[in-house]
């Protein structure tokens, strides 16, 4: 049984600050306690050496993302060949062990998947790329990165399918396991996202306001952010907190106009952790029906009441510990219905039962199978 493995990483893992390295950086210490040798290698660009890391792992070794406009001259996605390094290549090849690449981002390697013909050779799908990047470039707003993303996910509907050579391969949910197998991949595992709860920490009781959070310097999240306070929270009696990263100067101005709207500003964690925790109710509206959302987990995991549109719901098999809600009618009559709804031991005692796969110790047992196996 193999104990020792090799983790490509598109970057840096610690701070665990937002989706993908949330996701790395939790998987990555559940492969630690799980005795699992880990030779982590990290694609490093605008995030430093991080020495917290090396208590998790055998190994980390460090490699610079070729950023340079030449790259986009590539027939290959620019977020594949601004990580396609020579060194990482030759120090993968230097024996045997398994290797977990981790998105698409690192799967130049599958290129030369000759090279690696006796290598158990994993892939995690963070997402379906091609769909992801497209719904972003729908999203942007800047006329130069729309024009980016549309070109990147053109070239991603190309290169993605790729992700077929591995060995095995890793979903984040049950719809984006059937895009893979629809893509030619095999042996593909549901493995949802890591996080850091152990177990549902959600309290019991009742709070006084309705929370949204996420990066609101994304155009998605901000989208989403000014449509609940426009359409749905100004004119309703409840109060709604706006909770993320860097908010547009846009999303602050239609929130001043709402009196029962507060916008903060990039929390730290400790702070998100408690506005989630004393929230009556979680809102969380998305566009874009991919993946996991990591913060659908922390919802569930550590706060109450949940009120979700079914893009958030795409994938998963959560339906029954959410209240769902697709236009700005219903997400007003669902605030109204759970404001005054005390989260009970019931409650409790159901999401817990319900979440065990999803704790990341439990999520990630199909991956130490193909470990044990290699």
């Amino acid at each position: 049984m193999a104990r020792e493995m090799h983790m490509v990483a598109f970057n840096v893992p610690w701070p665990a600050d937002y989706g993908g390295v949330i996701d790395m950086y939790y998987r990555l210490k559940a492969l630690h306690d799980a005795d699992i040798a880990v030779h982590l290698h990290c694609f490093s660009y605008g995030r430093p050496v991080a020495p917290q890391l090396e208590s998790l792992c055998e190994s980390v070794s460090y490699y610079r993302r070729d950023m340079s406009p030449l790259r986009h001259l590539s027939r290959r996605p620019f977020i594949v060949t601004s990580r396609d390094n020579a060194e990482l290549r030759c120090k993968l090849l230097a024996d045997r062990l398994p290797i977990l690449l981790e998105g698409v981002h690192c799967c130049s390697l599958l290129e030369d998947k000759e090279l690696f013909r006796d290598r158990c050779v994993i892939v995690r799908a963070h997402n379906i790329e091609t769909d992801y990047y497209s719904m972003l470039a729908v999203a942007e707003h800047n006329l130069f990165r729309k024009a980016y993303l549309t070109l990147e996910s053109k070239k991603l509907r190309r290169y993605e399918p790729l992700i077929a050579k591995a060995d095995a391969v890793l979903a984040v949910s049950e719809a984006d396991r059937d895009s893979l197998q629809a893509m030619g991949c095999r042996n593909v595992h549901v493995v949802p996202c890591g996080h850091p709860y152990g177990e549902v920490v959600s309290q019991l009781g009742r709070g006084d306001y309705a929370l949204y959070h996420g990066n609101l310097s994304v155009p998605e999240n901000e989208m989403a952010a000014i449509n609940l306070i426009q359409n749905v929270f100004c004119g309703l009696r409840h109060r709604l907190v706006v909770a993320g990263h860097t908010p547009t100067p846009r999303l602050c101005a239609v929130a001043e106009r709402c009196a029962n709207v507060t916008v903060v500003d990039s929390p730290d964690d400790a702070t998100m952790a408690r506005l989630i925790a004393d929230a009556q109710v979680n809102v969380l509206i998305t566009g874009q029906p991919t993946g996991l959302k990591l913060k659908l987990l922390y919802a569930l995991f550590a706060g109450r009441h949940c009120i979700v549109n079914s893009n958030m719901m795409v994938g998963t098999a959560l339906d029954n510990l959410c209240t769902i809600a697709d236009d700005a009618e219903a997400l007003r009559k669902a605030v109204d219905g759970v404001m005054d709804i005390e989260f009970g031991p019931e409650q409790l005692k159901r999401r817990s039962e319900e979440l065990l796969p999803y704790i990341t110790s439990n999520a990630i047992k199909p991956l130490l199978d193909i470990i044990a196996d290699a």
